[in-house]
């Protein structure tokens, strides 16, 4: 078994420092947030930049070469709706620690970006919806599988399509947390990687509850098969509780120290 992949959230343009930094092309708020994360165990940052209409080629190249620059080719997530800043990021890439992520594809207007990943040998999030979110599983595995179609008629391996459930917030969706898992299962039971944002599930919830209510549901996700995250990694709860949940299904070996690994 594979060790559960943490992908990073906070390198995002929604932040004022990180906005700011990228359009002053300022590194060191960036350097600064994406040392935290891998401190904290991230595998994978995620880089968001936003719609970035303007200059997305330039900004996304970039911080591309910023970040494994000073992160010894650190993994990234691609993260913005400009599909050319997305292949700029990928065109000055390095792949020694792994393939760029296109953040993200859906079985809709975004389905494009499957084409875009599959060009360039790259993992793609594909969202399991196509105009708003799906009513039911039956939906979801629908989108899904017009999806892994899509990818591997271009040539794509299955395991590059990281299928997204999408989490949804407890506070006004708390009947269909179950439903959101048991699609994790399915995609598990094909054989599928999936992935999502997490913390999705915890918003609206008072500060000290989230950490609480993210590690419940991290846990009860990887038993049902989850492989990845979008994460902020710097919640310790909840990095303790991936850790933990790698040891008891057999993805890392035990150690005192597994906490510190």
């Amino acid at each position: 078994m594979a060790k559960f992949i943490t992908i990073g959230e906070r390198i995002h343009c929604i932040s004022p420092s990180i906005r700011e930094a990228m359009a002053t092309r300022n590194p060191e708020p960036i350097l600064k947030r994406a040392k935290e994360q891998l401190d904290a165990g991230a595998t994978y940052l995620d880089v968001n930049i936003g719609p970035a209409e303007k200059d997305g080629e330039e900004l996304m190249k970039w911080a591309v070469e910023l970040l494994q620059g000073n992160f010894d080719n650190v993994p990234l997530c691609l993260d913005t709706a400009n599909k050319k800043a997305i292949e700029a990021g990928i065109s000055v890439y390095n792949r020694s620690k792994g393939k760029p992520i296109v953040n993200s594809a859906d079985a809709g207007d975004r389905i494009e970006n499957i084409d875009l990943a599959a060009a360039n040998d790259a993992i793609v999030i594909a969202l399991c919806s196509a105009h708003g979110i799906a009513a039911d599983n039956d939906e979801r595995m629908m989108h899904c599988q017009t999806m892994l179609e899509r990818g591997m008629e271009l040539g794509m391996e299955a395991e590059d399509l990281w299928f997204d459930p999408l989490f949804l917030v407890v506070k006004g969706m708390q009947d269909k947390q179950m439903e959101v898992l048991e699609a994790i299962k399915m995609f598990s039971e094909m054989g599928l990687n999936s992935t999502g944002g997490l913390s999705n599930n915890s918003n609206g919830m008072s500060k000290n509850i989230r950490p609480i209510m993210d590690s419940a549901m991290v846990a009860m996700a990887m038993m049902q098969g989850l492989t990845s995250a979008i994460v902020n990694p710097c919640d310790l709860r909840l990095m303790e509780t991936i850790k933990s949940c790698d040891v008891l299904k057999n993805n890392t070996l035990y150690a005192d120290s597994y906490l510190e690994l």
